[in-house]
Order: C-alpha cells, then sequence, then structure tokens
C-alpha cells in the first residue's frame, strides 16, 4: 500500500513545475535522511573513504545535499512516466549528441553511472533511438512491474535483468541497439577485478571491456546531470573512447573507474553514495559498514 501510494503521490505532484516539484523533492530527501539512519551511515562512510580530508562539517552538509537530490530524482521521475514528450525534451538539454550519431547503428556501449538523473538520460534515448539495457530486481513485485512498464514507456526498449546475463544483451547490440550499461556498483561478483575507486580497492566488473572486445563495438560515455536552479536536465555525450578495449583488463576497468571519478567531482552531491559501494572486500580485510 505505500507504494502504490508513494507512485500516485508522484503522479499527483507531476503536474506542477519543475521549480515547485523540485521544492517537494528536497523535502523528501530531508525526510528521508531523518528518518534512515543506516542509509545516512553507509553515505558518511562512503564519503569518509573517497574523500580522507574532508572535514566531517563538510562531510554532513555533503550528505544532506545527497538526500536532497535523491529526493528530487524520486518526485521529479513522475515527469519522466508521464509527462508528455515535449514537456520532456523542453527540460532536456542534450551536449556532445554529435558523438552518439557519429556510432549510432554500430554495436555501441553506451556507459553510464549511477547519478540520481541516470533515468533522464534513459527517457531521452528512448524517445530517439531503441536501447537494450540491463537492471538490477526490485525487491517489491508491484514496483518491479510497474518500473518495467515505465522505462518502456517509449519504442521498442529492450530490458534484461542481470539474472538473464549478458547473452541477450550482446544479441541486441549485434542488431544494432545501443547498450545502455552501468558498472559502477559492487554486485559481489567472485570474477571482479578489485579497482581503485578513489583509492579504494573496488569490487569491480570488467564487462565493459569484455563485451567490446566481443562485439567491436565503441564505448561513449552518457552522463545525465541535474541542472542548478531547477533549470532542468543536461544529458552529455562523450567522445568514444580511442585504444579501447587495450587487452589489459586492469586497466580498462581502471579507466572507467576514473571516468565516473571525474564527473563524480564535477556533481559529488548527485552521485549514489547511499549504495555500498565497497562492500564486498579482499580476502581477510575487514568490512566498513
Amino acid at each position: 500500500m505505500t507504494v502504490r501510494f508513494s507512485i500516485f503521490l508522484v503522479w499527483l505532484l507531476h503536474f506542477l513545475p519543475l521549480p515547485v516539484l523540485a521544492w517537494f523533492g528536497n523535502a523528501v530527501g530531508m525526510l528521508f535522511y531523518a528518518l534512515s539512519k543506516e542509509r545516512r551511515h553507509v553515505a558518511d562512510v562512503n564519503l569518509e573513504l573517497c574523500f580522507p580530508n574532508m572535514s566531517t562539517t563538510e562531510r554532513k552538509r555533503l550528505v544532506r545535499k545527497h538526500f536532497r537530490a535523491f529526493g528530487r530524482s524520486f518526485i521529479e521521475r513522475g515527469i519522466l512516466w508521464w509527462a508528455s514528450p515535449e514537456r520532456i525534451n523542453r527540460l532536456v538539454r542534450v551536449e556532445g549528441i554529435e558523438h552518439f550519431h557519429a556510432e549510432h547503428g554500430k554495436p555501441l556501449i553506451l556507459l553510464t553511472a549511477h547519478f540520481v538523473a541516470l533515468d533522464v538520460g534513459g527517457c531521452w534515448l528512448a524517445q530517439n533511438t531503441d536501447v537494450v539495457t540491463v537492471y538490477s530486481k526490485q525487491k517489491n513485485p508491484y514496483f518491479e512491474t510497474f518500473l518495467y512498464n515505465k522505462r518502456r514507456r517509449f519504442g521498442n526498449q529492450l530490458l534484461y535483468t542481470r539474472q538473464d546475463g549478458m547473452r541477450p544483451a550482446i544479441k541486441a547490440m549485434r542488431l544494432g541497439h545501443p547498450f545502455y550499461y552501468f558498472t559502477d556498483q559492487d554486485f559481489n561478483a567472485r570474477d571482479a577485478l578489485y579497482i581503485p575507486f578513489f583509492g579504494v580497492p573496488a569490487n569491480t566488473l570488467n564487462t565493459v571491456s569484455r563485451i567490446a572486445a566481443m562485439t567491436g563495438a565503441k564505448v561513449v560515455p552518457c552522463i545525465s546531470r541535474v541542472l542548478p536552479d531547477a533549470a532542468g536536465y543536461e544529458v552529455r555525450f562523450y567522445p568514444p573512447w580511442e585504444n579501447y578495449p587495450s587487452g589489459d583488463d586492469a586497466a580498462d576497468a581502471r579507466r572507467v573507474n576514473e571516468f565516473i571519478e571525474q564527473r563524480v567531482l564535477e556533481m559529488p552531491e548527485q552521485y549514489f553514495w547511499l549504495h555500498k559501494r565497497f562492500k564486498t572486500r579482499p580476502e581477510g580485510e575487514a568490512k566498513y559498514y
């Protein structure tokens, strides 16, 4: 019932102008901050690990900023779920689109990461092409079905769960579907590498380089962000990576992490610090959370 009511509330609010939605989102984020001691702790530990020179006061301030950004991402998702394409496109500014067009139609990996505006990029792409992506299942069956349907709202999007493996996604790539892919979470994978993320060894998949090698795909990073002052959103495509994959799995995975680090430094409050990024540790190393 709580999930259904929350979705109804997001639907009700999505008719409002974006600045008003942003205000509601900030309030929801601070309510979540007040009620979620565990997630506050996770965000605080992540920031302490990644920014050891940051003062306690600065870290606490950044945690609160992130909760507000997270609250906004939930409330404003109603625009992506129900608003007209015209309204969505008025709010989205696209940069570097020439990099997307240059590789579109060929095997292509659109490398993204878990920033709060992740679904903005997915929604824009869905209106302009048919992508394939891999997602993690939701615990609530109703929300799982709802979210699946909303992410397939435009076009013929192909969504597979991580339990499906990578074969369906690779097959779709070979048929011309860009692969909108994020790999910056700890999936507790046994065959993952421990690659530094802000200097901390992190359980990191080398899937990007492996798929690129198998398919001959170019990697074009695609990062979405919330613009200041409720001015909308930006979806930015970056130049395709040269000399990738290099044949060195660790170096290729490090390149992915370094790219994400650079984007985090540009908008630290928008990165998904609530995830236990350093949950899986090398054998013998103490747990962080």
